[in-house]
């Protein structure tokens, strides 16, 4: 076989292997999509300067706003077992970051000062006055430099099982930067996420991580995650991509220091790291307040939204 049609034949594979890849993208994404679980007509649209972010409002009273796990998969629905609740006695603003739920994705850089700014715009746009915020997970350290960042924002904080801040403080290197560059390739960074973000791999996290205990877990849930990983084609890849690479991180250490808000931290203690991590905050900030909740891991709020609703009115009631 001459060079010529060597070539040809490689052409042709490539070609082959790639049509088949999007064809593969593009049945994930219409699984995952098909029934619409996330449900976009019931919420509203804060027209941001980078996209359009979805957000609901219920209840009356002092605002509080809730912010979810940072993950692809995440999404506003995290609070549905306490937003009712919650809306009782307050005013509740849940919201989907950019790149997550029923939120716009661009194809940019996401970073961390990004959300600060979201964060700090909605709170001044939408709500219009200064708010309690209950944070999940990675989310903690936007919410954490939106305060150092306005003072005048942000009441009290409570965050569920904030991130290490030796993780945190993580920058992108040339690896994590080619990583970035590969996924956001059309084809291949869509099928390559698509083998790292699915409902297996989210069902493996809600299992291992994410709930103490496995009887608790419904397939609603991980089919709610498995569509907002998969909304508007795999945008979320884009997300994806930046975290892989560290874009989103921020070291927080200096600016924990410097903070005057009430500031609570509710653990899962049935994941020892959890609390190493609790500590670290605290031996940075020693006026946070730190309150476990037991057979609980990274979502007590959602294995035990009524015990995780006891210990917010005790921080809530405590700090007036």
């Amino acid at each position: 076989m001459g060079w010529k049609k060597k070539l040809g034949f490689i052409t042709a594979c490539a070609g082959i292997t790639t049509a088949t890849m999007h064809v593969i993208n593009r049945v994930f994404s219409y699984i995952a999509t098909a029934d619409d679980l996330l449900q976009e007509d019931s919420f509203q649209f804060y027209d941001w300067r980078f996209g359009q972010i979805a957000y609901k409002k219920t209840g009356n009273g002092a605002p509080v706003l809730l912010i979810h796990d940072f993950s692809v998969w995440s999404s506003s629905y995290e609070w549905e077992n306490i937003r009712t609740e919650l809306s009782k006695t307050n005013t509740i603003y849940t919201i989907d970051l950019l790149g997550c739920g029923c939120s716009e994705r661009p194809i940019f850089t996401y970073t961390n000062f990004l959300y600060v700014q979201l964060i700090t715009d909605f709170i001044k746009h939408i709500i219009g006055e200064k708010t309690d915020i209950i944070v999940s997970g990675n989310s903690c350290s936007f919410v954490l430099m939106a305060c150092a960042n306005d003072e005048s924002i942000i009441n009290r904080v409570v965050m569920i099982n904030p991130d290490n801040m030796v993780h945190l403080a993580k920058i992108p290197t040339k690896r994590t930067k080619l990583i970035k560059y590969i996924l956001f390739t059309p084809v291949i960074g869509t099928f390559i996420y698509n083998i790292k973000v699915n409902k297996r791999t989210i069902s493996h996290v809600f299992a291992s991580s994410y709930f103490y205990n496995q009887n608790e877990i419904k397939e609603k849930d991980i089919l709610e995650c498995f569509e907002a990983s998969q909304r508007n084609k795999a945008r979320s890849k884009y997300l994806y991509a930046c975290q892989k690479s560290r874009f989103t991180n921020a070291n927080i250490m200096s600016c924990l220091k410097k903070l005057n808000n009430s500031i609570f931290i509710v653990s899962g203690n049935s994941n020892p790291e959890n609390l190493l991590t609790a500590s670290q905050y605290q031996n940075q900030l020693p006026s946070i307040e730190i309150v476990s909740i037991n057979n609980t891991k990274q979502m007590p709020h959602v294995e035990k939204p009524d015990e995780f609703l006891e210990q917010i009115k005790i921080l809530f009631s405590t700090d007036e």
